[in-house]
């Protein structure tokens, strides 16, 4: 077994076990995948009220708070991305409304939803996360460009240090920031889609399938580094069709069916059977505030 370019250790598949083997992979145990860290969880940042999109979602009301992650899970066309893609400007929304700090926003556009502290870490990381034959560094600078061309002149030694500074923060493996992207393995490619939108310090990042087609060893990095985050004070909504993931690293979890929200549960009272039954429609059980 190698990891990170260094033997490690070896064995017979006979005598080793799932745990072993990824604490071998990793450098930590498999109970160590989802570091959940107490964070301080404040005032709501984030309101949803009644949002609907025609044929996607209907009727989708919840709140998000400063230091919490919000899990949201549900089967294949519950709605969930589709939700994310409205809060990011993406698409329209049919009716409902979007208050942020207590003000209710229109967000027509992702310039605006940015504008409003709000980020976004897409499903499709290789087509809509990178831009695969541009470099790491104008990757990671992308959604900061009118920081970058003070008077229209690029700043390349801001850009430089604005890819330094979040590229090195990811841990992102790569030869020089100058290689592109599809260089890169594709937790790399994630690690970078995540820092291209850290640099534009949200306050609300939403994560759709974070962890989808990446590494074990990626997984646990991008769940510690989300978690420290939190405890920071940023506000996370994470979407992700991996239960564990979800159980792990939530402190409330939303649950979708068919476009509408079927039940919400706390940390301490979700299982994964409570949590499947509502994905599949067989209990309702609404939000308290």
């Amino acid at each position: 077994m190698f990891r990170d370019g260094r033997y490690i250790d070896h064995g017979n598949i006979k005598d080793s076990n799932v745990d072993e083997i990824v604490k071998m992979m990793v450098g930590r145990s498999l109970d160590q995948m989802f570091p959940k860290e107490d964070a301080v969880i404040s005032e709501t940042i984030l309101e949803v009220e009644n949002l609907s999109r025609t044929g996607f979602f209907k009727d989708i009301s919840f709140s998000l708070k400063r230091g919490e992650i919000l899990g949201f899970f549900g089967l294949v066309g519950a709605g969930r991305t589709e939700i994310m893609r409205v809060l990011f400007g993406i698409d329209k929304r049919t009716k409902g409304t979007v208050s942020i700090n207590g003000r209710k926003t229109l967000i027509n556009s992702p310039g605006d939803a940015m504008k409003h502290g709000i980020a976004l870490i897409p499903e499709d990381r290789q087509d809509q996360g990178v831009i695969q034959d541009m470099s790491l560094t104008h990757n990671i600078s992308l959604p900061k460009l009118d920081d970058l061309f003070p008077l229209g002149i690029l700043n390349r030694a801001r850009e430089d240090d604005l890819t330094q500074k979040y590229g090195s923060l990811m841990e992102i493996k790569a030869a020089d920031w100058g290689v592109n992207a599809n260089t890169l393995s594709g937790g790399n490619q994630q690690k970078v889609v995540i820092a291209k939108w850290l640099a534009t310090k949200p306050g609300i990042l939403i994560m759709d399938e974070p962890t989808k087609g990446i590494d074990v060893a990626t997984k646990a990095a991008v769940h510690s580094f989300v978690s420290s985050m939190a405890v920071k004070g940023l506000a996370v909504i994470l979407v992700s069709s991996e239960l564990p993931e979800v159980l792990g690293m939530s402190d409330r979890i939303i649950v979708m069916h068919e476009g509408h929200i079927t039940a919400t549960f706390n940390r301490d009272e979700a299982d994964s059977e409570k949590i499947i039954r509502a994905a599949t429609g067989h209990v309702s059980i609404k939000e308290t505030v």
